[in-house]
């Protein structure tokens, strides 16, 4: 069955949108990603703490406290170990490497990023809250 002429302008029509914008998500997300491990990198955790989920946020405030206990490490590493992108979500794993300021004993830690993407917003949101870099210890 032989289609008319017109209708593959029609249907790339109708298909490149669609592409544009998961390209376009896609490069916001790496973005954000960066943006976020960056910030980590750097020890900005009040930085790093603006992008996560406003609802997470509101549901898990931080305390000065909490981000006083991060000024007592330097980060020597992040490393993405993998990820798995959804249509408006992803997961990253990540090894983070964790200085202590006081004893200067270096260990790493792993930590799973979760991402979700706001339409409305056309931004992307961490929702895993930031890493505990304390879990058994």
């Amino acid at each position: 069955m032989r289609l008319p002429k017109f209708w593959l302008p029609m249907l790339l029509a109708a298909v490149l949108p669609a592409c544009a914008t998961r390209i376009d998500q896609m490069s916001k997300l790496q973005e954000s990603q960066y943006a976020y491990s960056a910030a980590i990198r750097w020890g900005d955790f009040e930085g790093a703490w603006n992008m996560v989920d406003p609802k997470y946020r509101k549901e898990h405030p931080m305390s000065d406290l909490e981000f006083e206990r991060y000024k007592q490490v330097q980060i020597s590493g992040y490393a993405d170990l993998g990820s798995q992108n959804g249509e408006n979500t992803a997961a990253r794993e990540i090894q983070i490497g964790v200085i202590n300021r006081n004893t200067l004993v270096e260990r790493s830690a792993r930590y799973t990023e979760r991402w979700r993407y706001d339409p409305e917003g056309k931004v992307w949101w961490l929702t895993s809250g930031l890493p505990n870099l304390w879990e058994g210890q």
